[in-house]
């Protein structure tokens, strides 16, 4: 999937999260982040840090890939 903003990758985590069938205090326990780091993620909030967002997208199993236009 390419992702173009925040709002879609937001969108694509708390899809995961919940066909996981995770709830957002147990994705930020097993994390090592906050609960309100997960809402606000999920809400798409840009200003999110990189590196907490990474881990969460590693912890649901997901992948990030960059390439050039």
């Amino acid at each position: 999937m390419n992702v173009k903003n925040v709002k879609e990758l937001a969108k694509i985590i708390r899809q995961t999260r919940k066909e996981q069938k995770l709830t957002q205090a147990q994705l930020a326990a097993a994390s090592g982040v906050g609960v309100r780091f997960i809402v606000d993620l999920e809400n798409g909030k840009e200003t999110c840090q990189i590196a907490k967002t990474i881990r969460i997208v590693k912890m649901l199993g997901l992948n990030i890939e960059i390439s050039s236009n």
